[in-house]
């Protein structure tokens, strides 16, 4: 085994580390919303709008990691974001007012925004090297993070541990983790070089501003589509369950643990799946999957076709946020971090609007008609899912060992490349396992 193939296989992973980590800190943080909540003698109302500023932050954050990941690299980026996100984890257990509150909130949404741009674009970076999709297995890893915080807190607050206690302890062994991960990240990728001709002030690189292709925004306006439909499930499919069939409250947490389960599961076979169909194909048939559960979920008569559905629901959605992250970070490699914080960004206010905008709709309709917003969503993603075909907007050509090598198209891609990412020289180093 090359000394490469082994610093790639280290960094994934690394790069497994850094998402696991992004999905505890989130889900340990959650678990203790109730204990914050508490502490600083703040309603329910004014909690709500509290948690704005986290999304806030959180949106605050990807925009500005994009820029600096590609000015310096995801090695030097991340782990500094890891830090931050971590130690911001410990300032909502410290509060003890509203204001307190919101400062705390809006420094931790900050980190995670950070934490989440760097840590996909280092992931983009990871794939390229692998030269065949290994993008889904990251997100699932950042769900068992979420997973594994829901047990360790579940258990803390057993104890009958302060949140103050819990949130300072996790914050410290991630700084710890962040820090045993970080040596083997990879270095930043060489800039591509350019003829001296090029440096003219007539080419469009002397002197002019990146503009956002066009392509890059319509990852973007899918991404806010699933991830509007995803925050729907987060913060309403027990809800239907329980007031829609009349379920019990036990009984109704089933329907998120169904969509989530089913999200883990599907993001642990995405790569595979996207290696043998092409990206296209798994957020267009994934989406159509999603709209058939939603529907199905919606219109249900019984608790168990209800769970069902949004099983299904979760399973089609698994697929397409990994895969809209991947065509963002590989369209144009020196902008890759800027890319990605603009599809994540965009995603990222999908998922807090969609459960706001369920709320109004159910003044209107029943809550399990207001559904169909998603599902219509849905079904304009797979509509739409041609976008990510990199043919029908080729990648920016980048010198390797003297030669320039074009990115490759496929919904049906070449087996083995990474969808819109380049196809290395002949003569580089074998694919890692």
């Amino acid at each position: 085994m090359s000394s490469t193939t082994r610093s790639l296989r280290a960094a994934r992973l690394s790069t497994f580390g850094f998402f696991a980590l992004n999905g505890f800190l989130m889900g340990i943080w959650v678990v203790h919303i109730p204990a914050v909540e508490a502490r600083a003698g703040v309603s329910h109302a004014v909690l709500g709008w509290l948690l704005l500023l986290l999304g806030g932050g959180a949106f605050a954050g990807m925009r500005a990691t994009g820029p600096l990941t590609d000015r310096f690299g995801a090695r030097t980026v991340v782990p500094v974001t890891a830090a931050l996100c971590s130690a911001g984890l410990v300032l909502p257990g410290l509060a003890t007012g509203p204001l307190a509150l919101g400062g705390a909130l809006l420094v931790f949404g900050f980190g995670i925004g950070c934490l989440d741009v760097s840590m996909n674009t280092h992931a983009v970076q990871v794939e390229h090297g692998y030269r065949r999709p290994v993008m889904s297995a990251f997100h699932a890893v950042y769900s068992v993070g979420g997973v594994l915080a829901a047990l360790v807190g579940a258990r803390t607050l057993s104890w009958g541990w302060s949140p103050a206690a819990t949130l300072a302890g996790v914050s410290l062994l991630g700084l710890a983790a962040a820090a045993l991960a970080t040596p083997a990240l990879l270095p930043p990728e060489p800039a591509p070089t350019r003829d001296a001709a090029d440096d003219g002030p007539g080419h469009p690189a002397a002197g002019a501003r990146h503009r956002t292709p066009a392509r890059i925004w319509a990852l973007a306006a899918l991404a806010l589509m699933l991830m509007l439909s995803e925050g729907v499930a987060n913060d309403w499919s027990v809800l239907a369950v329980r007031d829609v069939l009349g379920a019990p409250a036990a009984t109704a947490a089933f329907a998120y643990g169904a969509f989530s389960t089913a999200m883990t599961l599907g993001r642990l076979a995405g790569d595979r799946v996207a290696g043998r169909f092409g990206p296209v194909a798994v957020v267009r048939y994934g989406s159509a999957v999603a709209a058939v559960g939603l529907t199905t979920a919606a219109l249900a008569g019984s608790v168990p076709l209800a769970l069902a559905g949004w099983t299904l629901f979760g399973l089609g959605l698994s697929g397409g946020i990994p895969q809209l992250f991947s065509a963002a970070g590989h369209a144009d490699r020196d902008h890759a971090g800027a890319n990605v914080s603009r599809v994540a960004g965009l995603g990222y206010l999908g998922m807090l609007a969609g459960p706001a905008a369920i709320g109004p709709l159910t003044r209107v309709v029943p809550l399990n008609l207001a559904f169909f917003l998603p599902v219509a969503l849905c079904v304009t993603a797979a509509c739409a899912a041609t976008v990510l075909r990199p043919g029908a907007a080729p990648a920016p050509p980048r010198r390797d060992a003297g030669r320039l090598v074009p990115g490759e198209a496929a919904e049906g891609a070449a087996p083995g490349t990474a969808p819109g990412a380049v196809r290395p020289a002949t003569g580089s180093v074998p694919e890692p396992r």
